[in-house]
């Protein structure tokens, strides 16, 4: 069944200070691999093996893949919300359940998904502002966005 997206937004982790510590974190094993391999000098006082330092390359390397294609999809519909933060998982919620929406400033909570007192499970890839959603079951949501008005807008006309 396909349903009409009345509203999508993805956010990427785009922060620079993100991106400058991840990057300084994979040059460490980029220089060590250089010093050892190339210059067959010792990285460190107590050096790693050849092969560990490639694996620890690797590691490393695929961590800072994994913040290039980890985004959060937030999709409304007539029927349901979702928020998908990809590649992990998708929470999806329909018209019915949502009892109250709103815009809310928050605190720095952490990115990613994390657990608030305040807000519940919290969905956020940058940014201070969401939609705080309310269940009808009590259970509470927060999805992150950079468009605070045009997402509550949404909300707020497939929730009555």
């Amino acid at each position: 069944m396909t349903y009409s997206i009345l509203y999508k937004e993805t956010q990427r982790f785009t922060q620079w200070y993100i991106w400058v510590l991840l990057v300084g974190m994979l040059l460490i094993p980029v220089y060590g691999i250089i010093q050892q391999l190339v210059f067959k000098e010792p990285f460190g006082d107590n050096p790693m093996s050849d092969v560990g330092l490639v694996i620890f390359f690797f590691g490393m390397l695929a961590f800072c893949l994994l913040f290039r294609i980890t985004k959060l999809k937030t999709i409304v519909t007539k029927e349901k919300i979702t928020a998908h933060f990809v590649p992990f998982f998708s929470k999806s919620f329909t018209s019915e359940e949502v009892a109250h929406a709103e815009i809310i400033t928050y605190g720095f909570v952490g990115y990613g998904i994390r657990f608030s007192k305040n807000y519940g499970t919290v969905y956020n890839i940058k940014g201070n502002k969401g939609i705080a959603l309310t269940l009808t079951n009590n259970k509470k949501f927060l999805i992150g966005t950079q468009k605070p008005h045009e997402l509550d807008d949404v909300i707020q006309s497939v929730i009555k």
